[in-house]
């Protein structure tokens, strides 16, 4: 079951792998990402950030997207982080399962627009944001889960 899908830049930090993981009442955390894949020194830094007792899987978008589909996925309580909007925008448009995005970290840069405190967004990710909106997917800001959940709709409007 699908506990939360969330878009983070820094993936499993304090927020991610102790606030959230433990809200969530998560068993496993699976991180979709080309770019961590194919980095052995990130991989193992979010392996020594892992909260104990919680199952790590770090796996490309391809891969995620046959595994979530497949059903081997379904036994855990799982909270899947993305580490940018264009790679939780592939893996929504793959698996019809994920119903709802959070947007948690995102960095600024010249090309991106603040939209909360800590959510900084391109055009592309804007372009990408309002395609699932339009069909259906609830995107929301909530960086912890004391925080209201706003819907990105409103922060873009």
């Amino acid at each position: 079951m699908i506990k939360m899908t969330r878009v983070d830049h820094r993936l499993i930090h304090g927020q991610v792998g102790f606030t959230w993981t433990k809200f969530l009442e998560a068993d496993c955390i699976l991180i979709a990402s080309d770019a961590l894949v194919a980095d052995p020194l990130k991989m193992s830094a979010m392996k020594m950030a892992k909260p104990s007792g919680v199952k790590l899987v770090m796996k490309s978008i391809d891969d995620s997207v046959t595994a979530l589909n497949s059903g081997v996925t379904d036994k855990y309580k799982l909270f899947i982080l993305c580490e940018s909007v264009a790679d939780m925008y592939r893996l929504v448009k793959q698996v019809p399962a994920i119903k709802e995005v959070n947007l948690g970290g995102m960095k600024n840069g010249e090309d991106r627009k603040q939209i909360s405190k800590a959510v900084h967004l391109s055009e592309e990710d804007i372009a990408q944001i309002n395609e699932l909106t339009n069909e259906g997917i609830e995107l929301t800001v909530q960086l912890v889960p004391d925080d209201q959940k706003v819907a990105v709709s409103k922060l873009l409007a």
